[in-house]
Parts: C-alpha cells; structure tokens; sequence
C-alpha cells in the first residue's frame, strides 16, 4: 500500500452522505485502483453501504467516529465540539502522516479552521486561500481565492499566485502555467494600490516559474487565455457564485425556450453544452497553504461530483503539490 495515494475521507458530511461517498468511491475505482481510502464516520452506518460494493474490497479501511458536523453550526460551535467528529479526525490523520490528503463534503467554515488549527502553515505562507477548478472556453482555469480571505495584501497575492501556479502543474502538467491579476481593467494604471504593487512583483519575480499577463477583466476569466486567476476572498467568491447563477439561469431558461423539435435537431449540441457547465466536472476546491493538502467537495454534489473531488486529490498528491509549492515561492523583499 506504500505506493497508493492514501485520501482521509469525511464520510459523514454533505447531502445524501454517506451514500454518494461510497457511491462516488465506487465510480472512482473504475478509472483508478492507485488510492486507498480511509474512511471516518459512524462504522454501523458505512459498513450498511459498503457491503453492497464489492469493488471496495482491499481498497479501504473504516475508522470508527460518533459525531457529524452539521451544515447550520458556527464553524466556532463545530470546532468546540469536533473532535470527536469524522470531519476532525480525517484532518488530524494528515497531522499524524497516517494519510496524503484530506476531502470532505461539510460545513466549509468548520473544515477551513480546523484545517488551520491541526496544521502548519508552509514557512512563508501569511495566509492559506481555497482555489477551485472554473471552466473556460479550452479547458479548465484554477482561480483562487475563494473565499478564506476576505482582506489580502500584496504578499497574500502573491502567495496566492505562488500556489495557484503550483496547483495548475500538479494537475495538468504544465511547466509554466499563465497567471493573471484579477481587476476591473487590464490596463496597468488601474486599480488599487495593493493590485498595482502585486502586478509590479509578479512582473519583477520569478519568471522561470510562471507567465505574468498582467491583469484580467471578469469578462473574459471563461477566455481560456489564462490557467491562473488571482483576487482576494471577498471579490473571489461574488465572481464565483455570479458565475455560478449566470450557468444555472441559462440552463433553466434554455429548457424553457426549447420545444421537443428543436431538442431532437440540436441533441449533440446541447448534450455538450451542458456538460461542459456541468458543475460535478469542476467539484473539488483546495485548501493551499497548509503543510498537507485539504480538499473541499460541494455539499449538493453526488456520487458523480464525489468522484471528480477524488479524481482531483490523487492528482494532487501523485503531482507533489506542496513541494511545488515550496519551490515556487516569491520572495517579496
């Protein structure tokens, strides 16, 4: 098992868990028998599901834990009484190296300060951002962050730019990933001050390690221009849940609009329009900035979504995140 991608994971949390996360372990195996599972939940309730999947067989092992981590509590309330919790104990395997990555389905606030509490910051990262996968016209852009920083700096975005670019090769392959500042135009007089002195450290700093194209408008982040968006929490996640609502207007309103002809004569097309805003192909939101990767999957999501977020943390381990990270640091002073 030493050479298995080894994925603590919270059973117990998120919508219709822990079906969809033996559902979702089950399609994964189909593509990937490389990852053994350790899963924290209540073992009564687990072994119920898994005794139906048999393809699980030799791929895991059940660590008993008797409280769940409900999606309404305070991330403070979660934390005060979580350590009992399988959402706690899947982050603490990461702490005690029994594990490679953590991936959970739960109250997002309670998994981001957990998350900070078990583990270490890497040495130079201020602050840890949530990064996930947006789609784009080519393929795939990762954009950070999302949310676990609502006030940044210049040194947080660059750190953020640091681990984004880290990201993207880990998962894609690539050895020098485009990045770009995230702002209201692309000309180099606008914006903050905070934004002006971050374009000036990127544009200075480490070159071997990225491709600075300067600043990108909101309107053309689906371009597939560039493979890294960097922005602060607060303006991340407008520019994520706007993105999120504008998909699902279209698509109700697509339905709506189309009578059953003209879904006959523009089957193909539509199949792969919606697919391509299907959202369970982009689950998956990465904790970065912390001494062992955390992996975020959408509550909502199913079985399906389930096992791209799982897709996404053998990726993550298989391409060395955090020691791409480490490399890939920018020294500021």
């Amino acid at each position: 098992m030493s050479n298995k991608v080894k994925i603590a994971i919270d059973a117990m949390s998120g919508d219709n868990s822990p079906r969809k996360i033996i559902d979702g372990i089950d399609i994964s195996l189909k593509s990937n028998t490389n990852n053994f599972f350790y899963l924290y939940g209540q073992r009564e309730i687990l072994e119920q599901h898994i005794l139906k999947k048999t393809s699980l067989n030799n791929h895991y092992e059940i660590i008993d834990t008797k409280d769940v981590i409900q999606d309404d509590e305070s991330p403070l309330t979660a934390t005060k009484k979580g350590k009992d919790s399988s959402m706690w104990k899947a982050i603490e395997s990461l702490k005690e190296k029994k594990s490679d990555i953590s991936l959970s389905a739960g109250n997002t606030g309670a998994l981001l300060i957990m998350s900070r509490l078990l583990l270490n910051t890497i040495d130079g990262i201020s602050k840890p951002a949530l990064a996930a996968l947006w789609p784009n016209s080519k393929d795939m852009s990762i954009v950070l962050d999302l949310g676990a920083n609502i006030e940044c700096n210049e040194k947080n975005l660059t750190d953020f730019a640091s681990m984004g670019s880290a990201l993207y090769k880990s998962l894609f392959n690539i050895d020098v990933p485009k990045i770009a500042l995230l702002n209201i135009g692309s000309e180099e007089h606008k914006g903050n001050d905070i934004l002006k002195k971050t374009f000036s450290i990127l544009k200075e700093k480490n070159q071997k390690n990225y491709n600075f194209g300067g600043y990108i408008e909101p309107n053309h982040i689906m371009d597939g221009n560039v493979d890294v968006i960097i922005t602060d929490g607060f303006t991340g996640n407008i520019a994520l849940k706007t993105a999120e609502g504008t998909a699902n207007f279209i698509l109700k309103n697509l339905r709506k609009s189309l009578n059953k002809f003209s879904i006959l004569t523009s089957y193909m097309s539509l199949k792969k329009f919606k697919e391509k805003l299907d959202p369970r192909k982009y689950n998956g939101a990465i904790f970065l900035g912390l001494e062992s990767p955390v992996v975020k999957s959408h509550g909502s999501t199913d079985a399906v979504g389930f096992a791209n977020s799982i897709d996404v943390c053998s990726k993550i381990v298989n391409g060395n995140l955090i020691n791409k990270i480490k490399s890939n640091l920018i020294n500021v002073d």
